[in-house]
């Protein structure tokens, strides 16, 4: 057996997404199989994990939950090395990930990324150079993608009138809104049914509102105006 010895080290994971949050999804696992690779190959101790789900890369880094318990563990236990799958893991905004290293050094806190272990290690005018440029195109990619579903969203909006949000009467029960769209359309011995009497007249056929009761006569007036 070797006598080497391994430098202890923590990995912090962050996923920016909750849609990549779960344990079907990818972001963690692609994180903890870099890093796990990167301790075997390069004589390191993992000795713990902390994850920030559904965080962005641009909030500061302390004000993130794991990343805050981390630096409690480290305080605690002398381990001097965290390890982050990229330096975007770490940080997505240039200041943010600038200032957030710049913290670390401070507290005699080593910072490594998986992909490139030089990133954070070296001080050299050239090396500072590269982190920020690197840090820069993360955060350009980010700020691209973020326009980019932005005008997906306006392009749906514009096409039909409706990007997300609380779904219709229409869209969650079609059937229901047709019946409404009847009973306003045919009068009752000679007289118009009122949007209340509608409302009495759904009950009686099952169809009423999330919390049980008859609708108002305004979701009412909302039905008959999202169906010809």
């Amino acid at each position: 057996m070797s006598s080497k010895e391994f430098t202890k080290a923590v990995a912090y994971f962050r996923t920016s997404s909750a849609t990549n949050v779960g344990g079907d999804k990818d972001s963690e696992k692609r994180q903890r199989a870099a890093v796990t690779q990167f301790v075997k190959v390069n004589g390191y101790d993992l000795v713990d994990s902390y994850y920030d789900a559904a965080v962005s890369g641009a909030d500061p880094i302390d004000e993130r939950k794991g990343f805050a318990a981390m630096l409690e563990r480290i305080a605690g236990n002398g381990v001097r090395v965290i390890l982050v799958e990229t330096a975007s893991r770490f940080a997505r905004d240039l200041i943010v990930q600038e200032t957030g290293w710049r913290f670390l050094q401070g507290l005699g806190v080593t910072l490594v990324a998986a992909d490139s272990p030089d990133s954070f290690l070296d001080t050299t005018p050239t090396a500072v150079l590269i982190r920020q440029v690197l840090g820069a195109v993360s955060q350009f990619e980010k700020a691209a993608l973020v326009a980019k579903l932005k005008s997906a969203r306006d392009r749906k909006k514009r096409e039909t009138g409706k990007c997300g949000g609380r779904k219709s009467y229409a869209e969650r029960d079609a059937a229901m809104v047709l019946l409404a769209k009847k009973l306003a359309r045919y009068p009752v011995n000679g007289r118009k049914r009122s949007l209340r009497d509608i409302a009495m007249e759904l009950q009686g056929r099952g169809y009423v509102n999330e919390r049980g009761a008859v609708f108002n006569p305004k979701s009412i007036s909302s039905m008959l105006g999202r169906l010809s």
